[in-house]
């Protein structure tokens, strides 16, 4: 590639990334049904035009902020993977890495709740498939500690028909267990249950679901 090729490439990555930038910064801000690709534009300071020259359109923006935090994700996922222990231990540690980015990042769990009712395009775009791959990524990271439980005995091989199976379950009951305490945070307060408490409760409930009986 000759250097005013490589020179227009960076170029174009760079005014991709700020494009990025704005739109994830005003999904933080009000939430991604407020937000505008003119916003973006505006934001970026760019032309609404060039907005639609690196995206097809909203939706596809979208996916790429949700690669990025899927990316994010995966490595905060694969930090708690390397925690010492057990398999069971590094899944809890694995669920409870997903709590902390949630609640860090609460643009980045809703686009991850978004995305779980999505329904896979047939043909989709770089950007959606880019993304369903992220995805993917992380799953393996679930995958890996439920593997590490079955070979040192701290997950029960009865739970385990297959183990990306357990991941899927695994991750839906943590997804859930993240958006009642976000969105039910003054309702669990009212009841006299913090929702440290009710999360800790619901972690160690999946300690206990896992266990083996030699363990």
């Amino acid at each position: 590639m000759s250097y005013i090729a490589e020179r227009r490439e960076e170029e174009k990555e760079r005014r991709r990334g700020e494009i990025l930038d704005a739109a994830e910064s005003l999904y933080a801000k009000q939430g991604w049904e407020a937000v505008t690709v003119d916003q973006v534009a505006r934001t970026a300071r760019l032309s609404r035009a060039l907005v639609y020259i690196y995206f097809s359109d909203k939706d596809d923006l979208l996916f790429a902020i949700g690669e990025r935090g899927l990316k994010l994700l995966h490595q905060r996922l694969s930090a708690a993977l390397k925690t010492p222990g057990s398999g069971r231990d590094k899944v809890d540690a694995i669920g409870r890495a997903y709590m902390g980015y949630s609640l860090e990042f609460r643009h980045f769990f809703d686009f991850c709740s978004r995305f779980q009712s999505h329904e896979v395009s047939s043909t989709p775009a770089s950007n959606e498939e880019a993304c369903h791959q992220a995805a993917e990524a992380v799953m393996d990271v679930v995958v890996q500690a439920i593997e590490v439980g079955l070979a040192d005995g701290s997950i029960s091989p009865a739970l385990v028909r297959e183990p990306r199976l357990l991941a899927m379950s695994l991750w839906a009951f943590t997804h859930g267990i993240v958006q009642i305490t976000i969105a039910k945070a003054g309702d669990l307060a009212q009841r006299g249950v913090p929702p440290q408490v009710f999360s800790d409760y619901a972690f160690e409930l999946v300690r206990t679901m896992l266990r083996s009986s030699l363990a």
